[in-house]
């Protein structure tokens, strides 16, 4: 198998909410979607970012209902430490959690944690050694 994500799908308690925070909050482009039941946005070269009504996933991927805070973070690396600061400003405008607050790590980086509607962590991360060249590896 290759060593690849195309999609990662978060399972949302309420599709429009999400919408709203992610489309209009975030300013995110919606790529398709069945209103109400899963929205696609296009994240990345390859990637796709799925928002899907947490019942439909859960009946198809044959599971219970989630406990607590789901243990994923997903992580939006930007260039500079004001990338970070302006990207977390943006994410409370849109109604996010803010989790964690933007600072300066031991490893050089500078790193600050939202949550989503549903409580998906993202870590919005100044990392200096962070890279991807032009076929598309990361260098970190």
């Amino acid at each position: 198998m290759e060593p690849r994500v195309d999609f990662i799908s978060l399972g949302v308690r309420n599709v429009p909410e999400s919408r709203a925070f992610y489309v209009d909050g975030l300013g995110w482009p919606v790529h398709r979607e069945v209103a109400g039941e899963v929205l696609f946005i296009q994240v990345n070269n390859g990637l796709v970012l799925s928002l899907w009504d947490v019942r439909q996933m859960q009946a198809e991927a044959i599971t219970g209902p989630p406990v607590g805070v789901p243990s994923i973070t997903l992580s939006h690396n930007v260039g500079s430490p004001g990338e970070v600061d302006r990207i977390m400003a943006e994410a409370a405008e849109a109604g996010a959690a803010i989790i964690a607050e933007p600072v300066t790590k031991p490893w050089g980086g500078y790193t600050g944690y939202f949550a989503d509607p549903d409580g998906f962590r993202w870590e919005v991360a100044y990392n200096p050694t962070w890279g991807v060249d032009d076929a598309g590896r990361v260098t970190v």
